[in-house]
């Protein structure tokens, strides 16, 4: 490289860095970093039909190790598609706690144009095990894993030749909403972000009286120290870089902790363009959020006119008594 090259580089990294807040999110994304290089070694399962949808099921390679259970469904026809990408709640005792929570949505909006492909999160992955001690390491690697694997799911969407790059989108539930935020301010690819009742904020939570109630039972030195060593891991710092994405947040008005008042919270911490609708449902949510989730894919997304009654036969998501 020469010396004028390398010069005008290191110019303008010191302009780059004059800003403390754009050096602090540039060091915070970095944690997020995957090789792109890599093959993504997808391999094909079985095959299902349904109707004019044939669902695929594959595994692809994580960048963090292992493998990714996922579904990918795909519309009759020879055009480009948009490509959406799907993640599941961990509601506890439900058999929908991985990828085939969406899975009937998915083939639903499937003839609109759309190829979806919705992984299993790695805590619904075979030989999962959960760490229950406090403040384990183990949260943060397999959140890490969860935003990295979802990345990679949209390099699968793109190494189809059927995907348009310039029509995706993210839909995450709950724990994969977090994920969503993570994305939206890490991968700039998709144009649009559903966020569906899951927090938004760690400086929203933390002036919480259950975390302040947690603070005290844990001890509040160690706390705040395993809070300020992982301060980068806070959904809040990426999603208020999420432009020019549009993220739209669904939240229930029947929850304990993520109430409309902390979601109006969460919302101050949203780039625009963005949208906030409450729905009279538990965690699950309901159909009227299915109904306006599916028409705002396909304003964002530019997808052929679905008849409504077939989102109208879409199963809605039980959600068993909380197991905790």
């Amino acid at each position: 490289m020469s010396i004028l090259k390398i010069r005008y580089l290191t110019v303008m990294l010191a302009l780059f860095c004059a800003s403390p807040a754009l050096c602090q999110q540039a060091d915070y994304v970095r944690h997020f970093d995957y090789d792109k290089s890599a093959s993504l070694d997808l391999k094909t399962i079985g095959t299902e039909t349904r109707g004019d949808v044939t669902v695929y099921d594959v595994t692809y390679a994580s960048p963090k190790g292992g493998v990714v259970p996922a579904y990918i469904v795909v519309p009759k026809g020879k055009r480009k598609f948009a490509g959406v990408v799907w993640g599941h709640w961990y509601w506890g005792n439900s058999p929908m706690r991985n990828r085939k929570e969406f899975l009937d949505e998915a083939i639903a909006i499937a003839p609109a144009g759309v190829v979806s492909i919705l992984p299993d999160g790695p805590i619904a992955r075979p030989g999962f095990v959960e760490d229950k001690t406090p403040l384990n390491v183990k949260q943060t690697t397999d959140m890490v894993k969860a935003v990295i694997d979802m990345r990679r799911a949209f390099d699968v969407l793109l190494a189809r030749a059927d995907v348009d790059p310039k029509r995706l989108a993210y839909v995450g539930h709950s724990y994969h909403a977090m994920v969503g935020a993570f994305l939206s301010g890490v991968d700039r690819r998709a144009k649009a972000y559903v966020l569906m009742a899951g927090p938004l904020s760690d400086e929203v939570n933390m002036k919480s009286k259950e975390f302040q109630d947690y603070r005290q039972k844990i001890g509040p030195e160690k706390l705040d120290a395993f809070m300020n060593e992982y301060k980068w891991l806070d959904e809040g710092k990426y999603v208020s870089h999420a432009a020019p994405a549009f993220v739209f947040m669904q939240f229930a008005t029947q929850e304990k902790f993520l109430t409309p008042e902390r979601a109006n919270l969460y919302d101050a911490y949203v780039t625009k363009p963005k949208l906030l609708l409450f729905y009279d449902a538990p965690h699950a949510l309901n159909a009227e959020a299915r109904r306006d989730r599916v028409k705002f894919l396909m304003e964002q997304l530019k997808l052929s006119r679905l008849d409504p009654a077939v989102i109208a036969k879409v199963p809605d998501l039980y959600q068993p008594p909380d197991p905790n």
